[in-house]
């Protein structure tokens, strides 16, 4: 059977952290679970020293002459670790360089709508690297690259700090826009905000909603109901559906045809 293309066939990583039997240097620099220095004793030495408080003994600098080893629980560093990595991670903010491109002679229609999209670049907290490029003897008058990118940058001033002033490449001339402080600023507020949204969403509700009612209360009322319920049911048992609807149609015809009392009172009132 053919292995797929994808099969990884490397082995899986393992970790190089050389911790209690594997570190084979016959002496080592030991350092104490409370980090204060021991100094250098032979390998089983540290290996016991650590084994009598049930901890690992961890290489930290195998570099050094002799290898540094430290007394410590190593789940619990591993652990530690990996949340400070998650942590700096979480902190860590990925900048993105834009590029966009002008020509000395461009078009009002044209630079308008390359500066909204630098704008909506510098919006999003991206970088964004202005290109001039100068074709055949444009070379020659750089001071028309230097005006549009100085224009645009008077411009969006507002939203915009020139990180690197307009530099002559060869054929082209280029200028690096960042956000300004106040887009950064209002992107952490936003980000503050959606992160308390959903505290605020019990905030406004009213405080008695959510008071408990008297447990007693509650189990007398929903017994009365259900005896209310069966007595109801005994009184009145169900009848077919079909002789329920004849009984009711002959009774309104009934009450149909049927004079009312108060007309023969009428007219023998009316004939005396």
């Amino acid at each position: 059977m053919p292995v797929p293309r994808r099969f990884d066939r490397r082995l899986p990583e393992r970790d190089q952290t050389r911790i209690n039997d594997r570190i084979r240097v016959p002496e080592v620099r030991l350092v104490g679970d409370d980090g204060k220095q021991i100094g250098v004793v032979k390998t089983a030495e540290a290996l016991v020293y650590a084994q009598e408080r049930d901890l690992d003994l961890v290489e930290v600098a195998p570099d050094a002459r002799p290898p540094v080893c430290r007394v410590l629980d190593y789940s619990k560093y591993k652990y530690e670790q990996a949340q400070k990595l998650k942590a700096a991670r979480k902190h860590q903010q990925q900048i993105t360089i834009r590029e966009i491109k002008f020509r000395p002679k461009i078009a009002q229609n044209d630079y308008d709508t390359k500066k909204g999209h630098v704008a909506r670049f510098l919006t999003g907290k991206d970088k964004v690297k202005i290109t001039i490029m100068f074709r055949g003897r444009e070379v020659t008058h750089p001071e028309r690259g230097t005006a549009l990118l100085e224009k645009l940058a008077g411009e969006l001033a507002e939203i915009a700090v020139v990180e690197q002033t307009p530099l002559q490449d060869g054929r082209n001339m280029t200028m690096m826009l960042g956000p300004s402080k106040s887009i950064l600023a209002a992107g952490e507020e936003h980000h503050a905000d959606a992160e308390a949204k959903p505290a605020k969403k019990y905030e406004k509700e009213d405080p008695a909603d959510f008071e408990s009612e008297d447990p007693a209360e509650v189990e007398e009322v929903t017994a009365d109901a259900a005896e209310a319920e069966a007595d109801a049911g005994a009184e009145e048992p169900a009848a077919p559906s079909g002789e329920a609807s004849a009984a009711k149609t002959n009774g309104n015809a009934k009450s149909a045809d049927a004079p009312s009392s108060k007309e023969p009172a009428e007219a023998s009132a009316a004939a005396e």
